[in-house]
């Protein structure tokens, strides 16, 4: 999915950022998280 993430299906990062936040149990801030994938996405 990372592959296709890339390739221009840009509402992929909320179903990753979905998945942080169900490992997480909603601990984890949102916005932060959206920010260090779309970091760690690019690379």
């Amino acid at each position: 999915q990372v592959e296709e993430y890339r390739a221009g299906k840009d509402k992929l990062l909320g179903f990753f950022v979905g998945q942080v936040m169900k490992q997480t149990q909603g601990k984890a801030n949102p916005k932060i998280v959206n920010e260090i994938l779309r970091e760690k996405l690019k690379q």
